[in-house]
């Protein structure tokens, strides 16, 4: 794959969960899989029939292998992956609840991705693009990383290729008072924002979606997405507002990963030339998809599921 539409930046992990429900002090069997919230947008799309490219460092070591072979079999273009022999894979475990938050456990500092540079970025590779995808989490892991997301950003904007920015805040990561300067600095270089609302009011001080929508847009995006849980999502830009509503479940089994599921959704329906309206709706489909099965890339919804036979019609092509 020489030149994926769509390049994402970050880590990628080695994800543990538990197998029975709990506190993961009482967690003794896990289940392995992959995880990272801009290789989830990217496999995401991948399955929807989209080219994607991926930027990151991972470990020389069996955790690393895993991941490339994981995202290789899923379609993403790992050309500019660099293997680092020096500093090992990251590794999160998460715990399984049927109510109530989820808790996990990072163990990334030091990893291979905290190590990344502005000196690993391509830029023609990412000049290429027509969309970079980044999040607020790359910028949390280290002051390298930080450099690295912003001299992408700049990188894509110079060239006209469109940043989408998905604030990902986690506070296990850094606090609120770190965050909130740095993710709204890189907002201002994105044309596309992607916040849950908790992030978009910790962002602007609003508490209605519209006003902070219209916050965000102040920062410089010409689109600004708020993702609504059940309700739905918001977008708003320059000629206005329009709400999706969400899809109806009968179940949560696991939203981690949903938000993820739900970019990857937006930006295939933009990649067809699908409209706002229409692509929220396969976005709305993507994320409802992704929470009826545990874990964070398994769940991803397939070309079928969205765009098949079936799909609703109204976002059918």
């Amino acid at each position: 794959m020489a030149s994926p539409s769509v390049v994402g930046l970050g880590e990628v992990m080695v994800l543990f969960v538990a197998e029975q429900p709990g506190s993961l002090r009482e967690a003794a069997v896990f289940r392995r899989h992959i995880a990272g919230a801009e290789a989830n947008v990217a496999v995401g799309l991948a399955r929807l029939r989209q080219s994607a490219g991926y930027i990151t460092r991972i470990g020389e070591d069996d955790f690393g292998q895993a991941i490339a072979f994981r995202l290789r079999g899923e379609g993403v273009d790992l050309s500019r992956t660099i293997v680092d022999p020096s500093a090992p894979t990251g590794v999160l475990f998460r715990e399984r609840r049927d109510f109530g938050p989820v808790n996990v456990l990072y163990y990334r500092r030091g990893s291979a991705a905290s190590r990344l540079s502005p000196a690993d970025l391509d830029a023609a590779y990412i000049q290429q693009a027509r969309y970079l995808v980044l999040s607020g989490i790359t910028p949390a892991l280290s002051d390298s990383c930080r450099a690295t997301t912003f001299a992408a950003a700049e990188v894509a904007r110079a060239a006209g290729v469109q940043v989408v920015v998905d604030p990902n805040l986690r506070l296990k990561l850094w606090s609120a008072d770190e965050a909130r300067p740095v993710l709204r600095d890189l907002i201002g270089h994105a044309d596309l924002v992607l916040p849950g609302m908790d992030e978009a009011e910790l962002l602007t001080g609003e508490s209605d979606p519209l006003r902070a929508a219209n916050a965000l847009l102040e920062l410089g995006p010409r689109l600004a997405i708020v993702k609504l849980g059940a309700r739905g999502a918001l977008a708003v830009d320059a000629a206005g507002e329009i709400e999706a509503a969400a899809l109806s479940l009968p179940r949560v089994v696991d939203p981690v990963g949903a938000g993820d599921a739900f970019a990857a959704g937006f930006l295939a329906g933009q990649l067809r030339g699908l409209d706002v309206p229409a692509s929220l709706a396969v976005a709305n489909r993507c994320g409802a998809l992704a929470m009826m099965i545990a874990a964070d890339q398994e769940g991803l919804p397939y070309f079928e599921d969205v765009f098949g036979p079936t799909a609703a019609g109204d976002i059918r092509r």
